[in-house]
This record gives C-alpha cells, sequence and structure tokens, in this order.
C-alpha cells in the first residue's frame, strides 16, 4: 500500500500571494462555466493582467478571492491547474531542498515519506492527470526516469 505524500489540509497557505494564480483561457472558461456566467464578466469581476498573463484577483486579505477560511476554495471542482498541482511544482519535485522549504509553507507535504517517494508520486500525479505544460510532458518523463533510476 502506497502512503500519500500529501494530505491537504485546506489551510488556504497556497491561496495566498498577490498575482500568484494564473488562468490559461481554457480555465478561464472552466471557471466561468462553473459559476455559469460568460467568460467576459468572469475575467471583469475575478482576474486582472499582470504582464502579459490573466492572474485571479487578492481580496484584501491577500488570499484569492475564492478562498473562504470555512469552505477553501469555493470553486474547487473548476479551479486552475496551477491549483490543482499543487504542491507537485517542477522545484519540489526535482530540487529536495525546495521540497523541504515547502514543508514550512504547506503543512499537507508529508515529510515522513521522503523526496524520492514524494517526487515519484508527484510525477506520476502531475502526468496522469495532464497537469505538465504543454511541451514540457518529456521534461516530467525524464524526471521520472532519473528518479527511478536513483532509487535502483
Amino acid at each position: 500500500m502506497t502512503i500519500p505524500v500529501f494530505d491537504c489540509r485546506m489551510c488556504g497557505h497556497c491561496c495566498q500571494g498577490q498575482g500568484g494564480i494564473v488562468a490559461s483561457a481554457s480555465e478561464l472558461e472552466r471557471l466561468a462555466a462553473f459559476m455559469d456566467i460568460s467568460v467576459e464578466e468572469f475575467r471583469d469581476r475575478y482576474t486582472q493582467a499582470q504582464g502579459k498573463k490573466t492572474v485571479l484577483r487578492c481580496g484584501e486579505d491577500g488570499f484569492c478571492v475564492f478562498f473562504d477560511a470555512e469552505k477553501a476554495c469555493t470553486v474547487h471542482p473548476a479551479k486552475p491547474d496551477v491549483c490543482r498541482a499543487w504542491p507537485f511544482f517542477r522545484g519540489n519535485l526535482a530540487d529536495a531542498v525546495s521540497w523541504e522549504l515547502a514543508q514550512d509553507y504547506c503543512p499537507g507535504i508529508v515529510a515522513a515519506s521522503g523526496h524520492a517517494e514524494f517526487a515519484r508520486q508527484g510525477i506520476a500525479y502531475v502526468l496522469d492527470n495532464g497537469l505538465a505544460k504543454s511541451g514540457r510532458e518529456d521534461e516530467a518523463n525524464a524526471l521520472r526516469i532519473a528518479d527511478l533510476t536513483e532509487e535502483s
């Protein structure tokens, strides 16, 4: 039986930070459909431009506008891919030091699992859920191969 390397505590730490939640056109469509509003209305009400990217707005408390302390993510079924991928970001998967630093920030990361197991499960999760950035699937597969080689 595989022990999970991440157990989300719905604390919202990953929902903090102005400009950290980038949303692509397809993610905006998914979120707008979930909220039963037009993409244009969604964009006007809940996003802002950050350079060439579109990001979800944050409230005055610094949390994503969709985070509610009692309910956690209010758009959970439609949330952006960056949210779906947390904590399985490339830095945390490839680098044990980044993974250790992420543990200080995220109480859901199971430190006892060890970095190699975290990377193994995380890479599988990213690939299985279509969360590898377009054109970077080969990079994720290379990480998977490197990880499996280290375990041998």
